[in-house]
């Protein structure tokens, strides 16, 4: 009996490029992140809008048994719409695709659903508490890279510059 393990990702050590050798990879970064985040921003409020109407009726008419519960799924919207749309095809949200960002983990390659997940918890546990003064770590190094990206392992990068093969 021999193990398959044809589906596990083979190990590339060359991972993202350092930004002396690809600094097109950089480019205007740390600015396109802040306005795609406007964007999501926008977006996640349309789709609060939508649900909270949605779930005004369903609270009325189940004579507010299944208030907390919706107003609860109210709340996960922003960790959805983020980690779905990170570890999706694109893997950006809609604000970072107009700003051609592109997250990715370490390896080059696309964040996975729990890299996604992570990167998005780490984001929204550590900016609220510290009123985004953790936001300052991005000046202190030269990948322009986050606190929550450093911890979760992944790097934003502008999408069309990148010149390697589709790794996922």
């Amino acid at each position: 009996m021999s193990a398959n393990f044809s589906f596990a990702p083979s190990y590339r050590p060359e991972g993202i490029p350092d930004p002396e050798v690809r600094p097109d990879l950089f480019d205007g970064v740390l600015s396109r992140r802040v306005f795609a985040y406007c964007i999501d921003l926008f977006c996640i409020g349309a789709v609060w809008v939508a649900l909270w109407i949605g779930f005004a009726i369903v609270t009325v008419l189940s004579f507010g048994l299944l208030g907390p519960v919706l107003w609860f799924v109210l709340g996960l919207v922003p960790l959805a719409y983020h980690t779905l749309l990170l570890s999706g095809p694109h893997s950006a949200t809609w604000g970072m695709r107009c700003f051609d960002l592109q997250l990715r983990a370490w390896t080059g390659e696309r964040p996975g659903f729990l890299q996604a997940l992570a990167q998005t918890a780490l984001f929204y546990l550590t900016v609220g508490p510290t009123m985004m003064l953790v936001l300052l770590f991005v000046l202190f190094n030269r990948r322009k890279r986050t606190l929550h990206d450093v911890l979760a392992g992944t790097v934003m990068v502008r999408a069309h510059p990148m010149r390697w093969p589709n790794r996922g």
